[in-house]
C-alpha cells in the first residue's frame, strides 16, 4: 500500500493539485482536471520456479476539458515504464489512457 500512496504523490505533483483519485465511487463528483487510477494486473518475473519480482500494472486516465494539455505527456515522461494507450473525448470531456507499471 505505500507503493500505491507513493505513486498517488507523485501523480499529484504531476497534476498540480489533490484531484488524483483511486478507484473512486461513482457517487463521487469529480473535479477537472483531474486522474483516475486503478489497478489492473500484476507483472511477475520468475527464475527457478518463483515469483522473484512482481510489478503493479496501473491504468491512469487523466481528464480535462483542454484538449492541447501536456499533462499526459508530462506522466509519460516521468515514468519509465508507461505508455499511452488511448484517448477518447465523452460529454466535452478528453480522456487520456495510460498504462503504468509501478
Amino acid at each position: 500500500m505505500a507503493r500505491r500512496l507513493q505513486l498517488q504523490a507523485e501523480l499529484e505533483e504531476l497534476l498540480g493539485s489533490r484531484d488524483v483519485y483511486f478507484q473512486p465511487p461513482e457517487s463521487k463528483k469529480l473535479v477537472y482536471p483531474c486522474i483516475i487510477y486503478n489497478k489492473t494486473n500484476i507483472a511477475s518475473n520468475k527464475a527457478d520456479n518463483k515469483n522473484y519480482i512482481n510489478t503493479d500494472r496501473y491504468d491512469v486516465m487523466f481528464l480535462g476539458r483542454d484538449p492541447d494539455t501536456d499533462i499526459p505527456n508530462k506522466i509519460l515522461e516521468h515514468f519509465e515504464y508507461c505508455n499511452f494507450s488511448r484517448r477518447y473525448v465523452s460529454d466535452n470531456i478528453y480522456h487520456d489512457v495510460l498504462s503504468l507499471y509501478y
